[in-house]
């Protein structure tokens, strides 16, 4: 049976095969995982589709195929039988009496933490485990699904054929310089990164918000929220609502940047930046945001980042956002300046909200009061509008969260 690079979403035309968890020679059944694949988006884990015994393997760990292409082989168990193990061993290449002997570096050992299979980070997710309390017994120490299983049966994991090192992740020198490889996902966002700086002339800005409004509904109704819907009502589906309604005015805003034109949608696929444990961000879109409740933009988040850090995410749920936020404020920052999700016009960052003293202006006199407020910062491609075009959306946002009755857009 021949193993084929699966389409992994409508947008997606190739991959990169990341891992291959068996080798030639080994048996599988169709419930084992036998490689991933990763794309700029997601990694993805991939399962036999048949038992049997995996005979050829056609494409190396790091090459990116287009979907279709022929991966592996797998013979029928009744087949494979026959066949000796010698069988299967590759072939030993022929010396080249030209080339001369280079001395290969030995390779640092792998985070087994940013390795973590979408089903591995699942189950843990659903256990409460951190991938420190569990031994790997994969290559590189790598944990698999067995691993956590037995873990939480209370047995011993199978103690792995090659020994894997206990110190810190990669190679530690003479002078003490840790070498830490990047995971696949890390070499992305790295790639995307680079590729956004290059492409586009950033420009930075900023609003200070007064989150009073908003802040008095939480209050209002944040323990029955919790209760019902079983997570805290956040500032965050506040802002995205903002965002949308003063998208409206500024529909520039909500663009992708061609060579020399810009492209403007009438709908909003806000994408909402999502941390997955400091191991890699991964940004999946709320379709027809502008068209949704700050209710529904709530549980919206919460299904989407829930989906991400379990790994049930597909390239589909990331693919044509318009505009993105990204939150930090938990992590108690003042100020962010995003880097542009390409080819997108503009990125929001949203920070710490917290209590400060604010000249306020109360029957004609100033006074000192105590009120939550946030800064609120976008990066913009000067590419396609101004300063003042962002300026003034960033005032309309803040206008709208700041002057809004929030009372009935909560439900």
């Amino acid at each position: 049976m021949d193993v084929i690079m699966p389409q992994m979403g409508e947008t997606v035309a190739e991959g990169t095969l990341t891992v291959w968890h068996k080798k030639v020679g080994d048996t599988v059944s169709s419930s084992d995982i036998l490689f991933e694949i990763g794309t700029d988006k997601v990694e993805m884990e991939v399962p036999a589709m048949a038992d049997g015994v995996l005979t050829e393997i056609l494409v190396a760990e790091g090459d990116t195929v287009a979907v279709g292409t022929k991966l592996a082989v797998i013979e029928g168990t009744g087949e494979a039988a026959a066949l000796s193990p010698d069988a299967f061993e590759p072939e030993a290449p022929k010396a080249d009496p030209a080339a001369t002997p280079v001395p290969v570096a030995e390779r640092p050992e792998r985070d087994r933490s940013m390795k973590l299979s979408p089903v591995v980070r699942k189950l843990l997710a659903e256990n409460n485990l951190s991938h420190t309390d569990v031994t790997g017994t994969g290559r590189d120490g790598r944990i698999k699904r067995g691993d956590v299983l037995d873990y939480m049966k209370g047995g011993a994991a199978t103690v792995p054929t090659a020994p894997v090192p206990a110190e810190a992740p990669g190679a530690v020198s003479a002078e003490g310089i840790t070498v830490v490889p990047f995971s696949y996902r890390r070499k992305m966002t790295a790639e995307h990164m680079v590729r956004s700086k290059a492409t586009s002339p950033h420009v930075l800005q900023a609003v200070e918000v007064d989150f009073s409004g908003v802040n008095k509904v939480r209050q209002a109704i944040g323990a029955d929220w919790k209760r019902r819907e079983g997570y805290s009502l956040t500032f965050l589906p506040f802002i995205a609502k903002a965002v949308c309604a003063a998208i409206k005015d500024f529909p520039h805003i909500n663009g992708h940047i061609g060579k020399d034109y810009l492209e403007v949608f009438d709908r909003v696929n806000l994408a909402m930046a999502v941390d997955l444990n400091f191991e890699g961000l991964v940004a999946p879109v709320i379709r027809d945001a502008d068209l949704k409740t700050v209710t529904e933009i709530a549980r919206a988040t919460n299904e989407l980042a829930r989906r991400a850090r379990a790994g049930e995410l597909t390239p589909d749920d990331m693919a044509n956002a318009t505009y993105t936020i990204s939150n930090n404020g938990s992590f108690g920052t003042l100020i962010t300046a995003p880097i542009i999700n390409q080819p997108q016009v503009a990125i929001l960052s949203t920070d710490s909200i917290t209590k400060r003293p604010m000249v306020i202006e109360q029957d004609g006199e100033d006074l000192i009061a105590i009120r939550p407020v946030g800064i609120l910062a976008q990066s913009f491609d000067h590419r396609a509008i101004d300063g003042s075009y962002s300026g003034a959306f960033m005032r309309r946002v803040k206008e709208i969260l700041e002057g809004k009755n929030w009372v009935e857009s909560v439900s």
